[in-house]
């Protein structure tokens, strides 16, 4: 580009600064206006980022990946913990003795208890079941 395209801009640097510049553009075929064109680009198109997401979006990423698996985790336990509470205290009666036959029962039980828990776990997330939609 020629230098009539270009437009012309006056500066004034602190003395350390234009050192320093003095210094790089003293190396051959490098020009002090080539240097600061390509620091002000430089500047520019970082102030038009948004640096923090550079820097931590990833890690911002898989933290977002585990909270969603601890979510769900935290789902079955409650829902686990919702079907049990209400199987308990309103399916179940009082046995007097535990014997075989009531062994099976509890095992039976608890069977069902665990089916129940994978359908509605397969259905997908949903606010706590209320009783009487467990109960069907």
């Amino acid at each position: 580009m020629r230098n009539r395209d270009k437009v012309r801009y006056q500066l004034f640097l602190e003395p350390k600064l234009a050192e320093r510049l003095e210094e790089m553009a003293a190396k051959p075929g490098v020009a002090r206006s080539d240097i600061l064109v390509a620091a002000l680009d430089a500047w520019l198109t970082r102030q038009g980022r948004h640096e923090l997401d550079d820097r931590f979006g990833g890690r911002l990423d898989r933290m977002s990946l585990q909270l969603g698996r601890l979510s769900r985790d935290v789902q079955v336990l409650l829902e686990s913990l919702s079907l049990f509470v209400h199987q308990h205290y309103c399916l179940t009666a009082q046995l007097p003795e535990p014997d075989a036959a009531a062994r099976a029962i509890g095992r039976d039980r608890f069977d069902r208890f665990i089916e129940q828990i994978g359908r509605q776990m397969a259905a997908g997330p949903k606010p706590l079941a209320q009783p009487s939609e467990v109960a069907r």
